[in-house]
């Protein structure tokens, strides 16, 4: 049964649109999910790319999951990755890191994809302001029959464990189904989610909107099918007890240290990062991502 339906807030970047549900007036996590960006599918022209500059990130995990397309990462701590499809990028943002993300010369060179998953996780209160770090996974669990494939991203599911790192009880995974399709989802972790982010998709017989975020009620056995094919994301993990707040890039359960984190930055005291020194995205005055009191 489907609980609540979160409806995105889609930005238009001329060419490509970015669809966010988490955070949302009415909800602002879904197990440590705190925030949850679906871009494109998208084809920039030939000789242009995604240009995201240098900015700072605290108490959160920021992981980065493609369909389509590559992007490079650079952070604070001197890591240098380039992200394509079948590999998850986990940052760990802990005390303080900043990062950039731009698209690859050779994607430039003949016009790039974008077609993704943004999503940041909230850390648990004694892990907020751990030492900040990067990992690149690939080699990821998959689970598949003739009509269904699902790579677990992040956690445990359908009795297999990807290697990624979780700092609170996690689950991420992509399910791609074929015409005729079915896969049943777990219904072990606290708080769930799905979203149809590509063809269609019904669970239990309740047909899922596209981009559209379907909060799962607790403890509840499901069946995802589609009958022309489809791409689900299914997300959540555990329920986080303490209240997070969320102001621009930065997220916490103290909105003393958010705002400490706002002062830092304004005032250059967070690290630089190598190889992307010469810009920076200046601190808003109203950012398009805030948790709701």
């Amino acid at each position: 049964m489907i609980e609540t339906t979160i409806e995105p807030v889609t930005h238009d970047l001329g060419q490509f649109e970015v669809r966010r549900v988490l955070p949302n007036r009415g909800r602002t996590m879904v197990g440590p999910f705190i925030f949850v960006d679906e871009f494109g599918p998208g084809q920039l022209d030939i000789g242009t790319g995604m240009d995201v500059r240098p900015h700072p990130h605290i108490n959160l995990a920021t992981v980065t999951w493609l369909f389509e397309g590559a992007i490079d990462h650079r952070d604070s701590l001197g890591t240098f990755a380039t992200i394509r499809p079948g590999q998850v990028n986990l940052m760990t943002a802990g005390r303080g890191i900043v990062h950039s993300e731009r698209s690859p010369a050779e994607e430039r060179a003949s016009g790039p994809r974008l077609y993704g998953m943004q999503t940041w996780l909230a850390l648990p209160d004694d892990q907020e302001e751990i030492d900040p770090a990067f990992e690149a996974q690939i080699g990821l669990p998959v689970v598949e029959d003739t009509c269904a494939k699902a790579t677990v991203i992040m956690g445990s599911l359908w009795g297999q464990r990807a290697p990624t790192t979780t700092h609170a009880e996690t689950i991420y995974a992509e399910i791609v189904l074929a015409p005729g399709g079915a896969l049943p989802i777990d219904a072990e972790a606290d708080e769930r989610a799905v979203m149809l982010v590509g063809g269609e998709a019904s669970l239990d017989g309740q047909a899922l909107a596209p981009y559209t975020l379907n909060v799962l009620a607790p403890g509840a056995p499901m069946r995802l099918v589609s009958e022309r094919g489809g791409r689900v994301m299914l997300l959540g993990g555990e329920a986080f007890a303490t209240k997070r707040h969320v102001w621009w890039n930065f997220v916490s359960s103290s909105r003393d240290r958010i705002n400490q984190a706002k002062e830092d930055w304004r005032s250059g005291q967070f690290p630089k990062v190598p190889g992307d020194e010469a810009e920076f995205i200046p601190i808003p005055d109203q950012p398009k991502t805030v948790s709701y009191p």
